[in-house]
């Protein structure tokens, strides 16, 4: 199910406010757990 568009921007978070001081984050959606971390290059890997 698509949304309607609109002109209103979605939420902005900082990866600051999502990690605090870990590396490593898990995010439940839709039944499946998936994996979000920060790299030692500082870059971002979300994996299932």
């Amino acid at each position: 199910m698509s949304s309607p568009i609109t002109n209103e921007q979605p939420p902005c978070i900082t990866s600051d406010q999502l990690f605090g001081e870990k590396r490593q984050i898990f995010i439940h959606h839709q039944g499946e757990t998936y994996t979000l971390r920060i790299t030692s290059r500082g870059k971002l890997i979300l994996t299932k």
